[in-house]
């Protein structure tokens, strides 16, 4: 799905964050280190088929890692309203490490970078956070049953 742009799909140009919505599920449910784990792997992976300056990697990483702080606490509910705030959040900080990179590499003007990134941001957040049950439903029901089916907890 990260390649694929269907019709609608796409606001401004911007698509949904896949791998974003894949990190929150999988953060949800786990360890912060786990999660920043899961986020450094997935953001190798973005910058593989991308281009790999500037990293995904630390944003994935650092969303992995607070959303698997935010599960023990008992701050996060289960519904698809606390999920897609979650993830709104998550898009916001994401494409905000990512211009951070773009203007601290000066690979643009801080200036252009800080213009786009109001845009860019808003846009990827809405999406994100509107496809997160697409995604969430699916992989939490097959991740619930491979634990029953395990015998895990």
């Amino acid at each position: 799905m990260l390649l694929v742009r269907l019709p609608g799909m796409t606001l401004s140009g911007i698509g949904p964050n896949w791998l974003l919505i894949w990190v929150v599920a999988w953060s949800m449910r786990r360890t912060p280190w786990q999660g920043l784990l899961s986020g450094i792997c997935l953001g190798l992976l973005q910058d593989s088929l991308t281009a790999p300056q500037p990293t995904h990697m630390v944003g994935l990483a650092l969303v992995g890692f607070l959303v698997g702080r935010m599960n023990p606490t008992g701050l996060i509910e289960e519904d698809f309203i606390s999920r897609a705030l979650i993830v709104f959040g998550m898009a916001l900080l994401v494409e905000t490490v990512t211009a951070l990179q773009f203007g601290l590499a000066a690979l643009h003007p801080l200036s252009d970078v800080w213009l786009h990134l109001r845009q860019t941001a808003l846009s990827s957040a809405i999406l994100s956070s509107l496809w997160t049950p697409v995604i969430y439903v699916p992989l939490n029901l097959w991740w619930q049953r491979y634990h029953r089916l395990l015998g895990i907890e």
